[in-house]
């Protein structure tokens, strides 16, 4: 998880880099298009570990907020878990029963959602984008994040409801097809998290975990 975090910081530091030397559009939109094989072998030591400080102190502070998903048995994600499971039970009963059906267990694709903060799930851009918005909540992230993964679920709606068995959907959960993805759709998500967010945030019986 924690280099996959890393890898943001990481690259908009080198981008913040590479303007300031070279003041060229040219460059930042061969960033912005190759940003996961971006060659960094020519950068001097000094400016690396100037980066590297930078991205450790920002992903200190990132997770300053959400250290219980990190302590013995993960116990801050495993609350999460459950809590997606209320909210789309409350949001889309078909889905959640299709899910239930077919012997999907919610913490079996949405722990990796969690752990990960959607980094395994998306184009690096867009991860740099969706973060953004993470840290520019004013009540910290950790509690928008549930209803963004919601509407990541929510997103594959139709695709999900097609799967008849529990081996379909776990190959489409676990594989979901992001790789062409742009801020465009990041807007969209965003969007939907945050009316998700005003429309239930303030109906807490969607938060009371337990088995149904």
């Amino acid at each position: 998880m924690v280099s996959s975090t890393t890898s943001c910081y990481q690259t908009v530091f080198l981008r913040e880099h590479n303007l300031n030397i070279h003041h060229c559009d040219d460059l930042t939109s061969q960033m912005d298009g190759d940003l996961d094989n971006w060659d960094v072998s020519s950068l001097p030591k000094e400016q690396c570990d100037i980066i590297e400080a930078d991205s450790f102190w920002c992903l200190s502070k990132f997770l300053d907020g959400i250290q219980d998903n990190y302590i013995f048995a993960q116990l801050g994600i495993q609350h999460k878990v459950n809590q997606l499971k209320e909210l789309i039970q409350r949001i889309d009963g078909p889905l959640h029963r299709h899910l239930q059906h077919h012997g999907v267990d919610y913490l079996q694709f949405s722990f990796r959602w969690m752990n990960n903060l959607l980094t395994r799930e998306l184009p690096l851009h867009c991860t740099i984008r969706l973060w953004d918005t993470y840290l520019a909540e004013s009540d910290g992230f950790a509690s928008f994040q549930l209803y963004v993964c919601a509407a990541f679920l929510l997103h594959w709606r139709r695709e999900l409801l097609i799967e008849r068995d529990f081996q379909g959907l776990m190959l489409m959960l676990q594989n979901l097809p992001t790789q062409n993805w742009s801020d465009s759709e990041i807007g969209v998500l965003v969007a939907e998290a945050y009316r998700l967010k005003f429309t239930f945030a303030d109906a807490p019986n969607h938060l009371q975990s337990g088995e149904r």
